[in-house]
């Protein structure tokens, strides 16, 4: 089996492609002279850098307060008026939304302790106490974009960050999509490591069946610090995720191996939803009080 960093390192390199932005006039003169401000923000070093676009390290110019910017062309990515609204604990905070004629800059609470991906590739997997720690926050937050109708769709550890205290923040909305009732997507998107069998075989789905697929993923990374779907080919990739079957390590609680079945089930229809995840005996093992309030 390949490991987590083989895998995150093919994937970083294959899976996404350079991006070039433009800006305005006025942003474009103040690069020249080694400068870069958008609104009230002086932006700074790049943080990282995704499909749709980078984040920088930024300033407020008045208050010095540290924030991370986040530039998308916004021809790519969905509305993000409802994304200004929330609230919770284990989602990034969106400050404020700069437009621009071909760029939108993001304006979102700064997190020090980088990228989930990274932590795994530089420390291997958590130890089952901790990844369950990780696993109900990351479950939290995606539980709260689905009671406001937003489903994620390229949920990975990419785009979840850790702040000082080792605690998750889910952090890209890029390839978000509003749910209405009684309609379907089809959008085949995301990277296909963490998309499930309906996404990459094309077929029609609701939203939140997908994320609790990724979530699947999620959870087996932070236990096993490998991907439980994973090769070169993207053909034999795309075959194993649709076959639906992955290698469980001997030192996994039987508990948490029948959770990863659940999330993991091929067939949509079967495979577990927020409620059965809350509701399994492995989950709710030192569960906070506060984290689905």
């Amino acid at each position: 089996m390949s490991c987590f960093v083989c895998a995150a390192r093919h994937q970083k390199a294959n899976g996404g492609h350079s991006w070039g932005f433009l800006v305005c006039a006025a942003a474009a003169k103040q690069l020249m002279r080694g400068s870069w401000k958008i609104g009230h923000y002086i932006l700074g070093d790049t943080l990282g850098m995704g499909t749709f676009g980078k984040v920088k390290a930024s300033k407020h110019e008045l208050t010095g307060h540290n924030v991370a910017v986040k530039i998308l062309n916004r021809q790519k990515i969905c509305s993000l008026d409802n994304l200004k609204l929330f609230r919770h604990h284990h989602i990034i905070k969106l400050y404020q939304v700069i437009s621009t004629p071909t760029d939108i800059f993001m304006v979102m609470e700064y997190v020090s302790g980088g990228e989930l991906f990274d932590y795994i590739c530089k420390n291997g997997r958590f130890d089952e106490k901790e990844s369950r720690r990780l696993f109900q926050q990351i479950l939290s937050g995606v539980d709260y974009c689905h009671r406001h109708m937003v489903v994620l769709r390229d949920l990975k550890p990419e785009n979840v960050l850790l702040d000082a205290h080792m605690n998750t923040k889910i952090a890209d909305f890029g390839l978000s999509n509003m749910m209405s009732d009684g309609e379907f997507l089809r959008t085949s998107c995301g990277s296909p490591y963490y998309a499930a069998p309906e996404v990459i075989s094309g077929r029609l789905y609701t939203g939140p069946e997908v994320d609790i697929w990724s979530r699947g993923v999620i959870l087996y990374a932070l236990l096993c610090g490998t991907l439980p779907f994973d090769d070169d080919h993207v053909s034999t990739l795309f075959k194993k995720i649709c076959d639906g079957i992955f290698y469980t390590p001997q030192y996994l609680n039987p508990s948490v191996i029948s959770l990863l079945k659940h999330m993991l089930q091929v067939d949509p229809m079967k495979r577990a939803t927020v409620r059965d995840i809350r509701e399994h005996e492995w989950f709710k093992q030192d569960l906070p009080q506060v984290s689905f309030s």
